[in-house]
């Protein structure tokens, strides 16, 4: 794997490019020059050792109908896309006076896969621009320069430097970086849970797999993944399918898949809400680290209409969540393209805290656990060390969910505390903190910590940081609890059947777990408090729910009055010194 200092020196050299768009550019707008021309520049060095092979067959077939031209280029090019054009990066930057037309001609010599990469990044409009201000030929010759940068250099290690010319671009655009990709260690980890239990499948001869992303970002995920698998058998495949709704992003994505010689027509752009681009597939694998707390109010026509009309014909029967967070609609979404008879799926998924616990029995994203966990489909969820990515501190939960358990797995729920919370930041066993935190990213999960979840994931076996459930266990029932309504005598008031009217004023709830019985809970819990009160089974509804603290809750003891009275004395004495420095 790339190490930090490596790829943060090269996105600084490629970024240092954007002080020649200083007093021409907003820093806002640097991003909008140095991304597309970083992909180009990416492009022509992978093309580089075969131009004169592309060349000569350009020349011999040039008169061919495009369709049966592209294969014979692209074969030529010993990839998937080809440049035609006479002018490479090193022959753009020989030509001062003509570089906007040959600038246009070498990015009309791409295979239409490049071209309409390049279309997503509004590349003309920057030309334009770049030309007037005379900035043009001066850009073009940096990148022409920086072919160190670029030679040489694997597909996992170029998305660390895109993803750090993203993070600056973001920074200075007031974006927010997290929402383009997730960070690298989060997804190796993510990925050796969904493969861990599946090496003996995927070391097989000849094995082809497929992984979907639903907010692929930068590809990301699907790079890693890929990456994952060639290690554990060279001879193994994973075709990866993804879906971005950002143009930047997507762009970068589907030129790092075209690099590898995936099929960049599996990388589809739009809202995955309402523009399904792989609408009827499924997958082997599903990963996905969707915005967290971002609402679906631009969608909700769509996906209420899907709701309501379809139902579990569609994406969303299970409920949907509140408009403010759309969190468990991807997690829907993924499981409606599940293998369901062709051998199952397994997904991993990045959550905050709130799909475990927002909403009360009865609301939709109660609903929703509760349906995925009774069709046990629930298999684990990780908490993860704060502090961990780019656009927020918050804590964050890794979900593994699976529609193919293991036999011993049936029926159960494997929840581990990787939070590190318990141990002091130096020689942590889950993570190890930054030298330079990056946005709000101040920890990383260092490669043993990747062991050591994957280990106490793949035992699943109950100690310290992992316990055990069974499904029902995050069940529970919300019971109505009655009280009589009294006239002003304080006599109870009944109806024409000679009942109780309850009293709305005094109705209460209560939450009884699944595996208790109801009416032995509500005489041990209620009735010695309030005698005459009585449940109304009719409202009852079920819920659930997974409280990640009351499991792993760990009683610290309380300090003792004579260590705080020494402190308090301490700091006393600190503050009098203080004060008398600033009275002399």
């Amino acid at each position: 794997m790339a190490t930090t200092t490596n790829f943060r020196e090269k996105a600084n050299f490629i970024w240092s490019i954007a002080d020649l768009l200083r007093g021409h550019y907003k820093q806002a707008d640097y991003g909008k020059v140095i991304l597309p021309f970083t992909v180009l520049r990416r492009l022509d060095s992978v093309l580089q050792p075969t131009k004169k092979n592309v060349l000569a067959a350009y020349e011999k077939h040039k008169g061919k109908k495009p369709e049966v031209l592209e294969p014979i280029l692209n074969n030529a090019a010993k990839t998937k896309f080809h440049n035609r054009s006479k002018f490479d990066f090193a022959e753009l930057a020989k030509d001062h006076n003509n570089i906007a037309a040959n600038l246009r001609n070498y990015i009309n010599g791409f295979s239409i896969s490049v071209r309409e990469i390049i279309e997503y990044f509004s590349f003309e409009d920057q030309i334009k621009k770049l030309d007037e201000y005379d900035l043009l030929y001066m850009i073009v010759k940096r990148f022409a320069e920086f072919n160190g940068i670029f030679k040489d250099v694997d597909t996992i290690h170029m998305g660390y430097v895109f993803e750090e010319l993203i993070r600056k671009f973001a920074e200075l655009s007031n974006e927010t970086a997290g929402e383009h990709f997730t960070p690298r260690e989060v997804i190796r980890l993510m990925v050796n849970l969904l493969f861990v239990n599946d090496k003996a499948i995927l070391r097989k001869q000849g094995i082809v797999k497929t992984m979907y992303d639903p907010t692929g970002g930068t590809g990301g995920m699907l790079s890693v993944a890929e990456e994952y698998m060639h290690e554990l058998n060279p001879d193994a495949r994973l075709e990866v399918f993804g879906q971005e709704i950002n143009p930047e992003s997507y762009a970068i994505c589907k030129s790092d898949m075209l690099i590898k010689g995936q099929n960049p027509a599996n990388i589809k752009f739009g809202n995955t809400f309402t523009q399904d681009g792989l609408e009827g597939e499924t997958f082997d694998y599903m990963l996905s680290n969707p915005p967290f707390g971002v609402d679906w109010k631009k969608a909700e026509k769509y996906i209420k209409d899907e709701f309501t009309t379809r139902g579990f014909a569609g994406r969303f029967g299970a409920g949907l969540p509140s408009i403010s967070d759309g969190s468990l609609l991807f997690l829907q979404h993924m499981i409606s393209k599940m293998k369901r008879s062709a051998g199952g799926s397994r997904i991993g998924i990045v959550f905050n805290g709130s799909p475990l616990f927002s909403g009360g029995a009865g609301s939709g994203p109660s609903e929703i656990r509760k349906w995925i966990i009774e069709n046990d489909m629930l298999e684990a969820i990780i908490a993860m060390p704060d502090q961990l990515f780019y656009n927020t501190g918050i804590a964050t939960y890794i979900w593994i969910v699976t529609d193919r358990k293991s036999k011993e797995r049936k029926g159960k729920v494997q929840l581990i505390d990787a939070t590190g919370a318990d141990k002091e930041d130096k020689g942590n066993p889950f993570y190890s903190k930054m030298l330079r935190s990056l946005g709000n990213k101040r920890k990383e999960i260092h490669e043993e910590a990747i062991k050591r979840i994957t280990k106490i994931y793949g035992e699943f076996t109950e100690g310290p940081y992992c316990k055990i459930f069974d499904n029902d266990d995050f069940g529970y029932r919300r019971v109505t609890v009655e009280r009589p309504k009294r006239d002003e005598k304080g006599n109870i008031e009944k109806d024409r059947k000679d009942n109780p009217v309850p009293d709305a004023e005094l109705r209460d709830f209560e939450n009884v777990p699944l595996k208790e019985d109801v009416d032995v809970y509500f005489k041990r819990e209620v009735l010695p408090h309030v005698p005459d009160s009585w449940i109304d089974h009719g409202k009852t509804k079920i819920g659930y729910e997974i409280n990640f603290t009351k499991y792993f809750y760990q009683f610290k003891q309380l300090r003792s009055l004579k260590e705080i009275r020494k402190d308090i004395l301490a700091l006393e004495a600190e503050t009098d010194g203080m004060i008398k420095q600033v009275i002399q």
